[in-house]
């Protein structure tokens, strides 16, 4: 098996046994990940994504087909094709009675670096990862947060050209996850990163390729670009002035009759619009907010979300979202 991409998956499989046939957890999966690049693997919980990872870094064998990293089959029995991969866990564990700089230093060891090369590695990570002032602190004495980043710090110590993060920022403070999404988007050209995550803002923010799972089937793959425009759904965003709400009922009345009109919804003070036709919807809209009387503070065009392409593909809503 041989491709061009930094990891290919040809008809990937994944069964675990049970009664009544046990469960499919990832279903004849063909993925390929272009090297040098971020890619967001989504999907529910129990969606196949943990799983996936794992069969990529040779952790879980597949029932059936092949992962190939840089053109090589991942094989129990050739090591070598995992030396060059950094894994982040969804779930790490350490030893608590060991530093920070040693758990790093271990994991750059095991990664075949020694000597200077090994302190210097080790140095450089610990302050990329905020860990520097913690270094020489015992683990059991790391926060969530902290592990999360020490987490990190022993998959980036070796330089890895692949890194495999399940749910990498799920335990920081927003400081935290903004620092270290930075430091994942800085990474892109210079290896290839493939993170799970339910947080639909990250993939937003860092992500230049998608892959959307489902009960263990991939739904959609594609840059994050092609997805916007292909399924999100354009809408617009309407702030009301106060004490009319019989004008505003009578919009919304109006609106479901509306053929281009797909739903609309929103809070208190606000009505947001989402749209079949743009173009139709740019002709009608406003004469319908004069006719029905509402008067309005604002009015703007919303960013089609990956949240809305996921809503459409996935039927669901992910777990959660952040600012």
């Amino acid at each position: 098996m041989s491709s061009p991409s930094a990891v290919a998956c040809r008809d990937l499989t994944k069964r675990f046994s049970g009664s009544g046939g046990g469960v499919l957890a990832v279903d004849r999966l063909d993925l390929d990940i272009p090297a040098g690049s971020v890619f967001g693997l989504l999907g529910p919980n129990g969606a196949g994504k943990t799983t996936t990872l794992r069969m990529i870094t040779g952790l879980a064998r597949p029932t059936a087909g092949a992962v190939a990293i840089d053109g090589v089959t991942v094989q129990p029995d050739n090591p070598g094709v995992r030396r060059s991969i950094g894994v982040l866990d969804q779930a790490p564990r350490f030893y608590g009675w060991m530093r920070g700089r040693e758990l790093v230093e271990l994991a750059g060891r095991l990664a075949g670096l020694t000597g200077a090369e090994l302190r210097a590695r080790t140095r450089d990570t610990l302050e990329r990862t905020g860990l520097d002032a913690s270094a020489e602190r015992r683990i059991g004495g790391y926060s969530g947060g902290m592990r999360q980043r020490l987490g990190i710090a022993a998959a980036l110590v070796s330089d890895p050209g692949l890194l495999l993060l399940d749910e990498p920022v799920s335990s920081l403070d927003p400081e935290g996850r903004r620092d270290l999404l930075s430091l994942i988007a800085d990474l892109r050209g210079n290896a290839t990163v493939i993170f799970s995550t339910h947080v639909l803002d990250d993939v937003e923010r860092i992500c230049d390729r998608v892959g959307i799972l489902d009960t263990g089937r991939l739904v959609e793959e594609a840059a994050l670009d092609d997805l916007l425009a292909r399924y999100a759904v354009a809408s617009y965003r309407l702030v009301l002035a106060p004490d009319q709400e019989d004008a505003v009922e009578a919009l919304r009345a109006a609106l479901g009759t509306a053929p281009w009109c797909a739903r609309t919804s929103g809070g208190a003070g606000e009505l947001v619009v989402a749209v079949h036709d743009e173009a139709a919807a740019i002709a009608g809209l406003l004469p319908l907010v004069v006719a029905s009387g509402v008067h309005l503070v604002r009015f703007e065009q919303e960013r089609p979300t990956l949240e809305d392409v996921f809503l459409r593909l996935v039927g669901r809503a992910p777990v959660e979202r952040v600012a």
